[in-house]
């Protein structure tokens, strides 16, 4: 729920700044709780926009509420579009603590990201959408599956994503390797980050400096 967090809070601090930006939130949550009618391995659930997703990995749970959330975004004419979630380990792992990965389709926007993070001293690091990763998500009863193969896992999720966002701009970004720290570090406590939000705010006074 780091994600949905630093959304929240960005939002309240927009409304305290009052920038002249039309900012839109979704913040799509639900239980992740074991029961009788929890999602299994081998499921095939039908997304908002009607495409289907078979259940490969039940742990990758998060992108299927956000690629619902993605789809309401489109149908109300939101763009470009940000999402921000913890979404994978493999993130993490290429990372480390020390930055926060995004994905982006508009390079424009990329720049004003990286440039945002630079600002308020979260460092965000631009990995790059591969098409062919698309591939590990095919499946043979589904339009798509939830997860593809071991390696490249922070890529085939964002890939996950843009099948859903497709042709709108969009910014993709997994905070997993910064939501929290294990001890006090510069101007975070032990605990929760609530990184990105700073970059959030930043990025969106630029973008209503420049009239967007």
């Amino acid at each position: 729920m780091s994600g949905g967090a630093a959304v929240i809070a960005a939002m309240w601090a927009l409304g305290k700044l009052r920038p002249p930006i039309n900012a839109v939130a979704l913040v799509p949550a639900t239980e992740n709780m074991p029961s009788g009618s929890a999602t299994k391995p081998g499921d095939v659930l039908r997304a908002r926009n009607g495409k289907t997703i078979e259940v490969i990995n039940t742990d990758a749970e998060g992108r299927l509420i956000l690629a619902d959330a993605i789809c309401y975004a489109k149908e109300q004419g939101l763009s470009p579009l940000i999402d921000v979630a913890t979404l994978t380990g493999a993130m993490a792992v290429a990372l480390g603590p020390a930055a926060t990965g995004f994905f982006a389709t508009d390079d424009a926007l990329a720049q004003k990201l990286i440039a945002a993070g630079e600002r308020t001293g979260e460092r965000m690091w631009r990995f790059p959408l591969i098409g062919e990763y698309r591939e590990m998500l095919r499946s043979e009863v589904a339009d798509i599956k939830n997860v593809g193969d071991r390696y490249g896992g922070a890529i085939s999720a964002a890939e996950f994503l843009h099948f859903f966002v497709e042709d709108t701009p969009w910014v993709h970004i997994d905070m997993a390797p910064t939501d929290n720290v294990d001890r006090d570090k510069g101007i975070w406590v032990k605990g929760a980050t609530g990184i990105p939000t700073r970059t959030l705010v930043q990025l969106l006074l630029d973008l209503a400096g420049e009239g967007v």
